[in-house]
């Protein structure tokens, strides 16, 4: 995950569940740690005054299941295609989809993945006031997560 990361832009996160039989809400949680350590960011401090991640079941509430066939190319997407100016790169698209392919290969074809966009109307189920684009997946054991934020 650590290959998807660009600072400032792309944050990752990635681990082994310690909880038994983690699903969603455990999930969640990982990925309101994530958006813990972003609004502590002090460069980010300043465009999210008073922010606070939203709640485990407001975060679970704003998930969208993506198929395991979409999941590199969707992941790759959000690690290297700026959300403001998408002809800017953060990665190189080659470089993006080698690390999406295999962070989507360890996880296997029976992990699922979740993402903050509405595939059917293209919105996007904002997790910070700022634009920002999410996606997670898991195997049931480990977890991956990837989240890039923009200042618009």
């Amino acid at each position: 995950m650590a290959e998807l990361s660009t600072p400032m832009r792309v944050y990752v996160a990635a681990g082994r569940f310690t909880e038994p039989e983690p699903d969603l809400p455990e999930l969640a949680a990982r990925i309101h740690a994530l958006l813990a350590v972003i609004a502590a960011d002090e460069a980010w401090q300043r465009f999210l005054p008073g922010y606070a991640p939203p709640s485990v079941r407001a975060i679970c509430a704003a998930l969208e299941p993506v198929e395991v066939h979409e999941a590199t190319a969707f992941l790759a997407q959000v690690a290297a295609v700026d959300l403001v100016w998408p002809s800017h790169r953060h990665l190189p698209a080659d470089a993006a989809e080698r690390a999406a392919d295999r962070v989507v290969s360890l996880l296997g074809p029976k992990a699922t993945w979740w993402t903050n966009h509405d595939a059917e109307c293209g919105a996007v189920n904002g997790l910070t006031p700022l634009l920002d684009s999410l996606f997670a997946g898991t195997d049931g054991e480990h977890f991956a997560l990837a989240l890039q934020i923009a200042d618009d």
